[in-house]
C-alpha cells in the first residue's frame, strides 16, 4: 500500500484537469448586459494587474532565498522552495481568474434561471480555487516525496516546498488584505461622505478598486494562505514520521506515506462533494453547502479507515482524523449559526434602542462566537 503514494502526483494532475473542466462550465454562462460586462471587465483587469505587480516583486525575493538555500543547505532544497512558491502563486492566479469570471455570470444566472443555477455557478467559481490549491499541493509534495521522501535521511528536502508556500502566503495575505481595506475605506469616504454617491455605486471609481481588493485579498490572498496551511500540515506530518525514533522500517514508511494517501483520498472526496452540488442546488444555499460538506466528509472518513487498516496502523490514527473532521464541521456550523440565525436578529433588535446598545450587543455576540470554537 505504501507504494501507492508514488501516484500522488497523478492525482494532483487529475485534480487540475477537473478544475479546468469546472472553469469551462463557468464560461458556458452569459455575462449579461453591456454594462455588466464592462464593470466585470474592469474588476478582472484590475485584479490581474495587481497580481502581476505583486508577483513581479515576489520573484526577486524567491530568487534571493533560492540562492541562499542552495548556498547554505543544498540545491534540491532551493528547488523545493521555488516550486512551493510557484505553486502557491499559480493557485492564486487560477482562483482569481475563475472568481472574477464567475462573479458576473452568477449575477446573470440568478437573473435568467433563479437561485439554484446562481448557486451552482458561484460554487463552481470557488471550487476552482479549492481544487487548484489541493491539486497543486498534492502535485508538488507528491513529486518531491517520490524523489526524496522514501528515505528519512533525505526527506528534509521536502521542507523547502512548505517554506516556499509559507513565504508567498505571508506576502499575498498581508498585501491583499491591506489593499482591500484601503480601497474599501477610501471608496466609502470619497463616495458616500464627500460626493454623496451610494455605497457600491459603479459611478465611484473607488468602488471598482474596492471590488478588486475583495478579490485579491479574499481569493488570491486567502488561497495562498490555505495553500500554505494545507502543504505545511502534510509536510509537518511527514517530518514527524521521518524523525520518530519509536518506529523504524515498514512502520515508519507507513506513517510517512499516510499523509499523502489521506490527501489523495481527500481529492476523491472533494470531487464527489463538488459534483453533489448539482443534486443539492434545488435546496437552499445554506443547506446545499452544508450537505455537500457532509458528503465529502463521510467519503473521506470511509477511505481513510480503509487506508489505515491496509497500512496496519493503530486505530488511534483514524480516531484522531475523525475528531478533526468533526471539529471542523462543528466550527462551520457555529459560524453559520452566528451569521444567519438568532444572534444576528438579536443584534438588529438592539439597534432600536440606540447605537451604544447596538455596539455592546454586537461586541458580546462576536466575543461569544469566537470563544465557543476556541473552547
Amino acid at each position: 500500500m505504501e507504494q501507492f503514494v508514488n501516484y500522488a502526483a497523478l492525482f494532483g494532475i487529475g485534480g487540475l484537469i477537473f478544475a479546468a473542466l469546472i472553469y469551462a462550465y463557468i464560461m458556458r454562462f452569459g455575462e449579461g448586459s453591456e454594462l455588466m460586462r464592462e464593470i466585470a471587465g474592469m474588476i478582472h483587469k484590475g485584479a490581474m494587474v495587481f497580481l502581476k505587480r505583486e508577483y513581479s516583486i515576489l520573484v526577486i525575493f524567491i530568487v534571493a532565498v533560492f540562492l541562499l538555500l542552495w548556498w547554505k543547505i543544498n540545491f534540491y532544497t532551493g528547488i523545493a522552495f521555488g516550486s512551493g512558491a510557484c505553486c502557491s502563486m499559480l493557485a492564486g492566479f487560477f482562483g482569481m481568474s475563475a472568481a472574477t469570471k464567475a462573479n458576473v455570470r452568477t449575477a446573470q444566472a440568478a437573473f435568467e434561471f433563479g437561485q439554484s443555477k446562481a448557486l451552482s455557478v458561484s460554487y463552481a467559481g470557488g471550487a476552482v480555487m479549492g481544487m487548484s490549491v489541493a491539486s497543486l499541493g498534492l502535485l508538488g509534495v507528491g513529486i518531491f516525496f517520490y524523489l526524496f521522501g522514501h528515505d528519512p535521511q533525505t526527506a528534509g528536502v521536502i521542507n523547502g516546498f512548505a517554506m516556499g508556500a509559507s513565504s508567498i502566503a505571508l506576502f499575498a495575505r498581508v498585501g491583499g488584505g491591506i489593499y482591500t481595506k484601503s480601497a474599501d475605506v477610501g471608496s466609502d469616504l470619497v463616495g458616500k461622505v464627500e460626493a454623496g454617491i451610494p455605497e457600491d455605486d459603479p459611478r465611484n471609481p473607488g468602488v471598482i478598486a474596492d471590488n478588486v481588493g475583495d478579490n485579491v485579498g479574499d481569493i488570491a490572498g486567502m488561497g495562498a494562505d490555505i495553500f500554505e496551511s494545507y502543504v505545511g500540515s502534510i509536510i509537518a506530518t511527514i517530518a514527524i514520521a521521518a524523525t520518530a525514533t519509536m518506529c523504524q522500517g515498514p512502520l515508519q514508511a507507513a506513517y510517512m506515506s499516510l499523509p499523502l494517501l489521506i490527501v489523495m483520498a481527500g481529492i476523491c472526496a472533494s470531487l464527489l462533494g463538488i459534483v453533489s452540488i448539482k443534486i443539492l442546488e434545488k435546496a437552499s444555499p445554506q443547506a446545499a453547502l452544508r450537505y455537500s460538506t457532509y458528503i465529502a466528509a463521510v467519503v473521506l472518513a470511509v477511505l481513510s479507515y480503509l487506508l489505515i487498516r491496509a497500512l496496519g496502523l493503530p486505530m488511534g490514527v483514524f480516531y484522531a482524523l475523525i475528531s478533526g473532521l468533526v471539529v471542523g464541521i462543528v466550527i462551520g456550523l457555529l459560524a453559520e449559526y452566528y451569521t444567519s440565525a438568532k444572534p444576528i436578529r438579536t443584534i438588529a433588535k438592539s439597534a432600536e434602542t440606540g447605537p451604544a446598545t447596538l455596539i455592546i450587543t454586537g461586541l458580546s455576540v462576536g466575543m461569544e462566537s469566537v470563544a465557543l470554537p476556541v473552547l
